[in-house]
């Protein structure tokens, strides 16, 4: 069994889910608070013995017509800084509308007690809800990339990607 961790990245938060490539199971683990490299490592390492994970996955946020921007130069940045420690493979994983998808799938956060506005904290907690979703479906596209399951263009996408 190999387990399999996807990765979120934000700029501020850190989506993550874990899943098997034998079961092909996957749920929801944690959303973490962005730090330094240091700090994001610390954590990162802490979940990877804690749920023995053997591989991480990556999602990378292309532009629309699939190619890399700033944004995914800053991730692959971030990867260099924080993953050599680990020693784990990454593979990469094109997460283009996952969080819009996962927004989609969860609803929007819950109104306040008198039927206003959302509190931050529930804000908070719904966009932590969002992230873990968002990693979970870059952990699906893998799998079914695996499997054979992706569609040509996720195909086409992936083989640039990597």
């Amino acid at each position: 069994m190999t387990r399999l961790l996807g990765v979120d990245l934000g700029e501020r938060r850190i989506g993550l889910a874990v899943g098997d490539t034998i079961t092909g199971a996957i749920r929801p683990l944690a959303t973490v608070g962005r730090r330094d490299a240091a700090g994001d490592l610390s954590t990162l390492g802490a979940v990877v013995r804690e749920q023995d994970v053997a591989e991480l996955v990556i999602g990378l946020p292309l532009h629309a017509d699939g190619h890399e921007g700033e944004q995914a130069a800053r991730t692959r940045a971030w990867a260099v800084a924080v993953t050599p420690t680990l020693g784990l493979p990454v593979a990469w994983r094109d997460e283009r509308r996952t969080s819009v998808a996962a927004e989609a799938r969860i609803g929007g956060p819950r109104r306040g007690r008198s039927g206003g506005a959302p509190s931050n904290a529930a804000r908070r907690a719904w966009r932590g809800r969002v992230d873990q979703d968002a990693a979970v479906a870059i952990l699906q596209r893998e799998l079914d990339a695996r499997q054979g399951l992706a569609t040509l263009d996720e195909q086409r996408i992936a083989e640039v990607v990597r």
